[in-house]
């Protein structure tokens, strides 16, 4: 039961105090309004360059726009307690890694999920792209299991916060392998071999090839496999990025360095 309070209750809270200084203004222009111009660029280049289609474009884009909150979101759960001094604190209480931490990316992948569900409505009135009605729900379900698929990386970040304090240069690195690797702006098939490959491990890539798919007519049950894939992808980060937080925070206790990393 402890745990469980830790998971949503602890997760809750955490994500609620950052609007202690913040307010919706500073929401939109941060997360709400750099995920469409971001989507306008990469729709008027590939018109430019006649690569795909506009539909291409704005389903790729408002799948790794779930992203940007999950990487940077869960980095803050490390770099926010460091700045504030609590680190230390909720490194020497007895509660459960999996539950504190787990629980933190549950605010998180919601967030991705209402900046995703932004994205591909505002983008798909903005260049007419018509949804048909029986795919709005297995859209939806795309949706939230790719924001699931980005906390598990966003979690990786949040382990990297243990060793170095850039956080953010981090995860603007990770951001910018999903936008090349993941087949969002450019087909896996025009990428060399070894990348779309390696695109095949990354979240985002499956996620979005069945928004497409969905978007093109097709049904929930011939995109399933797609969505499936990119929950185990998911799973598999998720797993890794509590590991190695396990990892780095146990380092950190032998060396002292978790105040100075």
């Amino acid at each position: 039961m402890t745990n469980l309070r830790l998971l949503t209750i602890g997760g809750y809270i955490s994500y609620r105090a950052l609007f202690g200084w913040l307010n919706p203004f500073t929401y939109a222009i941060t997360l709400l309004i750099p995920s469409l111009t971001q989507l306008a660029f990469f729709v008027y280049l590939g018109r430019t360059a006649h690569v795909a289609n506009d539909a291409f474009y704005v389903a790729g884009n408002a799948l790794v726009a779930a992203a940007t909150p999950s990487l940077f979101g869960m980095a803050q759960t490390v770099a926010g307690e460091r700045y504030t001094q609590t680190l230390a604190l909720l490194v020497v209480s007895p509660a459960s890694r999996i539950a504190v931490f787990f629980g933190r990316s549950l605010p998180a992948t919601v967030n991705g999920i209402v900046i995703s569900v932004w994205t591909l409505a505002i983008a798909a009135v903005l260049f007419g792209i018509h949804i048909p009605a029986h795919a709005l729900a297995p859209l939806a379900l795309t949706i939230a299991v790719t924001s699931f698929a980005c906390v598990g990386i966003g979690l990786f970040n949040a382990s990297l916060g243990l060793r170095w304090r850039e956080t953010a240069v981090i995860g603007n690195l990770l951001l910018y392998i999903l936008l090349i690797f993941a087949g969002v702006n450019v087909p896996l098939s025009r990428l060399p071999g070894w990348m779309s490959t390696l695109a095949q491990g990354l979240p985002v890539t499956h996620g979005a090839n069945a928004a497409r798919q969905l978007i093109a007519g097709a049904s929930l049950g011939h995109v399933l496999p797609l969505i499936a894939a990119e929950a185990l992808v998911g799973t598999v980060y998720v797993v890794i990025g509590l590991s190695t937080i396990s990892l780095f925070e146990l380092e950190a206790r032998r060396g002292a360095t978790l105040e100075v990393a």
